[in-house]
């Protein structure tokens, strides 16, 4: 069994929330080149989207391995070290916790991780996502495998026709319930048409009886219990043989759907599919972006990168970010540009609320001051 393995912290901006410097990239990729030479990892490659970086790599000791999260870990510390130096912005701010307890569980780092059987062709696509959250991966995976009109391979390949189960968390009281698609299909759009609160976590082929997908679902206010950042997630997806095709995979992102994230985390904001190269936003701390990098997994070796999004085809998406970007610009701090307040509760709306609260008084009171007969 091969486990894929995608663990992303953001230990510190340059310039600002817009990119990772390069000592921090070159930092990482010596520490993964060291694990491949020791043979803790079978193969590694680090990427960036935006502020934050990605350890990419394959292994065989299972997800949630202590080996390979305590590994991240000290990866994200050297790197923090190294923001620190250079004065960067918001050094170690996904480092939630002092010290390493078995697995990043709950200590900030979000992952994603998936183990499985490797196939003849193993081809796979990982997705990492800036100034954004993890409900993000909500449409596109719906696309991907229960959307007839996205995927013809649900209604021409013997082996989807029978639909995928999906995985769904509720973030907010830590439960999760499983749908059967597409039996469960308009349940489940019940509750991911809400991606603040719940997730779609994991994908499973009933045919083939295989995870298919596994995304990060970690939320970093929800941690922290205060604003920390945005949660930046990143997804695996498996494709071809009984699964979508990288085609059907890649096409949800021809629409540049809206998501909760951009400036402080506060605003819905296009999801913008871009290349490796074009993966750090600016304005408005947007649009937020999107990067698709494909492997070929052969005998755990990861093959590639091909940058999926570095393709013509996505100019029209990328257009029309743009275009709604400006849009929902306009509205400044209203709705439905910023977030609704129930998701601003670990901003500075607490503090402001407290300020305020003795200047409110109970409507019932203004109307009699008002009706009140007047003495002569």
């Amino acid at each position: 069994m091969i486990t894929l393995s995608i663990i992303k912290a953001d230990t510190g901006g340059f310039v600002g929330h817009t990119a990772v410097h390069p000592d921090m990239i070159a930092e990482a990729r010596h520490r993964v080149e060291h694990m491949v030479d020791s043979e803790l990892l079978i193969d590694g490659h680090v990427a960036s989207c935006g502020d934050d970086m990605s350890l990419i790599m394959t292994h065989q000791h299972g997800p949630d391995a202590r080996l390979i999260h305590s590994f991240a870990w000290d990866t994200f510390q050297a790197t923090t070290h190294i923001a620190q130096r250079l004065g960067l912005y918001g050094a170690g701010q996904d480092l939630l916790s002092d010290a390493f307890s078995g697995n990043l569980r709950g200590m900030g780092p979000g992952y994603a991780e998936l183990e499985f059987e490797e196939r003849p062709s193993e081809p796979v696509i990982c997705f990492l996502a800036d100034k954004t959250e993890p409900g993000a991966w909500n449409l596109p995976l719906y696309k991907m495998f229960a959307d007839p009109f996205n995927t013809a391979g649900l209604v021409i390949d013997a082996k989807m026709h029978a639909g995928f189960e999906f995985e769904v968390y509720d973030l907010f009281e830590e439960k999760r319930i499983f749908f059967d698609c597409p039996a469960d299909l308009y349940d489940l759009l019940m509750f991911i048409g809400a991606p603040a609160r719940y997730v779609v976590h994991g994908v499973r082929s009933k045919t083939l009886d295989q995870t298919a997908a596994a995304t990060s679902t970690q939320r970093l206010s929800l941690i922290a219990g205060k604003y920390v950042g945005k949660d930046d997630p990143v997804m695996i997806v498996r494709c071809q043989s009984g699964l979508p095709a990288v085609g059907e995979a890649l096409e949800p992102f021809s629409f540049s759907f809206t998501v909760g994230g951009a400036m402080r985390g506060s605003h819905h904001a296009p999801l913008m599919p871009v290349s490796a190269e074009d993966s750090h936003p600016a304005r408005f701390d947007g649009p937020p972006r999107v990067v698709a990098l494909g492997f070929q997994v052969h005998e755990g070796r990861l093959i590639g990168p091909r940058d999926l999004f570095a393709d013509p085809s996505f100019d029209e998406a990328r257009r029309q970010a743009n275009h709604a970007m400006d849009y929902l610009r306009r509205h400044g701090p209203f709705e439905p540009h910023r977030l609704p307040l129930e998701d601003l509760e670990y901003t500075t709306m607490p503090q402001l609320a407290a300020r305020l609260a003795d200047r409110w008084s109970p409507m019932t009171t203004a109307l009699a001051e008002q009706e009140a007969p007047i003495t002569p």
